[in-house]
């Protein structure tokens, strides 16, 4: 599903919610969680999941083509760990195929 996926789905469940108003929503909601993820803050959907913040450490890589040693700065990743409820609800969903195709 893409953003603009979700934008349609959220406008068809929402008859009185426009296409325009959609969007403005999902991207309110992207961007609140963005910001709080690059203010350090913790992001948790009840039911749903919860972004937070992993720190990796610098380290040495290697160039794969060279094999020259290259610094690698520390930096910040965002990770989502789902919750139990969507985890459930996965998994309840069967042996779905992971192409769109039908």
């Amino acid at each position: 599903m893409t953003r603009s996926d979700l934008v349609q789905a959220l406008a068809e469940r929402f008859g009185q919610l426009g296409q325009r108003d959609a969007e403005l929503a999902v991207k309110t909601i992207l961007s609140a969680i963005a910001q709080a993820l690059v203010n350090g803050q913790r992001v948790e959907v009840r039911g749903f999941g919860s972004f937070t913040l992993n720190e990796r450490a610098a380290r040495m890589g290697r160039n794969p083509r060279s094999g020259a040693s290259v610094a690698i700065e520390a930096k910040r990743v965002p990770h989502f760990k789902p919750g139990k409820a969507l985890r459930e609800q996965v998994d309840a969903g069967g042996g779905a195929s992971r192409s769109n195709s039908a």
